[in-house]
């Protein structure tokens, strides 16, 4: 079954939400096994609920502290949600998630498994969340580190459709509970979306001619970028050739090693569930946008 992207502001309880929705979503499945049994209903392999994050993962704190390990810290935690995630099990995503660009490629990993996704947001002021965290002591993120991940954080959008269903709660409010029917309805019950571009024909997943051209078309994206910026002449929006997207370019210049990572991410995203071969230039310049 589907993913649930915990995402919020350091100390904003994410982990006991995560842990409440966990308990929650196995009292209703055990009442759900329990009605089908009294009905003799077909038993199927039963759902189960699984929580991966920094915590399972062994990330500290203090990851976030320098860019390669907050970097090293995402792609574990992409990979764990990516092995764990099935139809069979909710797997609840807790970590900080506090970048669109980590949201949407988990929402990539719950499609490429043809299965639901939703986002609980723990919404908290910024000078609760510093309270609570000063207060945490040893335990907390160092003040600089708080600030820091603060301050780059990308609150969910219910416009944007990796970060819906959207679930917004108001943390430390005894009042405010989980919506334990919506976020049962918005993974179980719910249909699941197609996986990327159903629609469109596809070619066989891991086709030499297939792995080819999203090498190629991939590589002419990153070629064209850093060609620009070896130009000297600075531009917001890059055209690529042979597609009429373009790049946002950031105000900072981005690496080889950088645009490489990306690269092999969304090739690996991709890998298994083809794209049109006319449209991967595209689609992977709107990867970058929602990334960089």
């Amino acid at each position: 079954m589907p993913l649930v992207i915990i995402t919020g502001l350091p100390s904003s309880g994410k982990t006991t939400r995560a842990l409440e929705l966990k308990r929650l979503l196995e009292a209703r499945i055990e009442a759900r096994i329990e009605a089908e049994a009294e009905a003799e209903a077909a038993a199927g392999q039963p759902l189960s609920v699984q929580i991966v994050g920094d915590d399972s993962l062994g990330v500290g704190h203090a990851a976030y502290a320098a860019a390669q390990a907050e970097k090293d810290a995402r792609g574990a935690l992409l990979s764990a949600v990516s092995r764990a995630v099935s139809r069979q099990t909710i797997v609840i995503a807790d970590a900080p998630n506090y970048i669109k660009g980590l949201r949407y490629q988990l929402y990539c990993a719950a499609r490429e498994v043809g299965t639901t996704h939703c986002v609980v947001h723990c919404a908290i002021p910024t000078a609760e969340a510093r309270r609570i965290n000063a207060q945490r002591g040893a335990a907390g993120y160092d003040a600089a580190v708080f600030e820091a991940l603060a301050a780059r954080y990308e609150e969910p959008s219910a416009a944007a459709r990796w970060d819906r269903p959207l679930f917004t709660l108001i943390q430390h409010d005894p009042d405010d509970r989980l919506p334990l029917a919506a976020i049962w309805a918005a993974l179980v019950e719910r249909r699941a979306p197609p996986p990327h571009f159903a629609t469109a024909a596809k070619p066989a997943a891991g086709s030499a001619d297939y792995v080819f051209e999203l090498d190629r078309a991939t590589q002419a994206v990153v070629a064209a970028i850093l060609d620009a910026q070896r130009s000297g002449v600075p531009v917001a929006l890059l055209p690529v050739p042979g597609t009429a997207a373009r790049v946002r370019m950031p105000a900072r210049a981005l690496t080889p090693s950088e645009l490489r990572r990306q690269r092999m991410q969304f090739t690996s995203l991709n890998r298994q569930a083809p794209l049109p071969a006319d449209r991967i230039a595209e689609l992977f310049v709107e990867y970058l946008n929602i990334s960089l």
